[in-house]
C-alpha cells in the first residue's frame, strides 16, 4: 500500500485511509491493513491507531507513536473534544439542516446508548433511479456505524452501504455512475495537539473513487469541498 501522509510530527502521524482498507488487524479477517503499512513505512514494531473508519469509508486516520500519547488522544475522542466532519451521499432529499437523535450501540453488539448527529444539506442531484443528496455530517457522539445508522433511521440511507442501504439502488449507482464504494468520506478532524495543546485540523481531499462518481452525477464538488 502506498501511504499518503497528511501530518507527521514527533508524537502523531495522520495518514489517508482509502476505501476497502482496514485500520488494523482484528477489525477484519483480511486486509490490506493500514497499520501494517504505517509500521513498514516508519520502520517500527508498533503504532497506535487512535480511532477507526469503516472499511468502505475513506479519510484521515490518526496514529500515536507511543502508548502515552495514544491514551491522551483517545481520551479526547471519548470526551467529544475531537470535531469530526464527514461528506455522505444519501438517498433522496433530507431537510436543509437537521439533527438525528437516536440511540445506537457504542460498539458492535453493545447496548444502545444516546447518539446525536448534526447535518447540513450541501447539494442535490437529479440522478437515476432516485435523486440523491450530498450532506455534511458532524457526529456529536462516536458510536458504532453512527452516521450510517442515523441516516437509515431518517429514511435517507447512504448510497453504497451494503449493511444499511438498499442493494438494488447501490447496484444502479455502481453501474450508472461508477460508485464502487460506500458514499462516506471523513473530510476533517480537529483536535488539541497532545504536546503543544494547540488546536489543529487534519484534512483529506475527496479521493478519485468518490469524486469522479459525484461529478458524473452532476455535483459541483468544488463549491463545498473543505469549506
Amino acid at each position: 500500500m502506498e501511504l499518503q501522509i497528511l501530518h507527521r510530527d514527533d508524537v502523531l502521524l495522520a495518514v489517508f485511509k482509502p476505501a476497502w482498507t482496514v485500520v488494523h488487524r482484528g477489525l477484519a479477517l483480511d486486509g490490506p491493513f493500514l497499520s501494517d503499512a504505517v509500521r513498514e513505512t516508519l520502520g517500527v514494531r508498533q503504532v497506535h491507531p487512535i480511532h477507526r473508519l469503516d472499511r468502505q469509508a475513506s479519510g484521515p486516520v490518526l496514529f500515536a507513536l507511543s502508548s502515552r500519547i495514544a491514551a491522551v488522544m483517545q481520551s479526547q475522542f471519548f470526551s467529544g473534544a475531537i470535531h469530526k466532519s464527514y461528506l455522505a451521499l444519501v438517498r433522496g432529499v433530507p431537510p436543509r439542516i437537521g439533527v438525528v437523535d437516536s440511540p445506537v450501540p457504542a460498539k458492535e453488539g453493545g447496548e444502545r446508548i444516546p447518539a446525536r448527529t448534526e447535518y447540513t444539506l450541501l447539494e442535490t442531484a437529479r440522478t437515476q433511479p432516485r435523486d440523491v443528496s450530498l450532506i455534511r455530517a458532524v457526529p456529536v457522539t462516536g458510536r458504532f456505524h453512527q452516521i450510517r445508522r442515523h441516516f437509515k433511521h431518517i429514511n435517507h440511507p447512504l448510497i453504497g452501504d451494503a449493511n444499511y442501504g438498499k442493494g438494488d439502488l447501490n447496484r444502479a449507482f455502481k453501474e450508472r455512475y461508477g460508485l464502487c464504494r460506500m458514499g462516506l468520506h471523513a473530510e476533517a478532524f480537529s483536535f488539541d495537539h497532545p504536546v503543544s495543546l494547540q488546536r489543529m485540523t487534519v484534512r483529506a481531499a475527496l479521493p478519485d473513487d468518490f469524486l469522479r462518481p459525484l461529478q458524473a452525477m452532476g455535483f459541483q464538488v468544488s463549491n463545498f469541498e473543505n469549506e
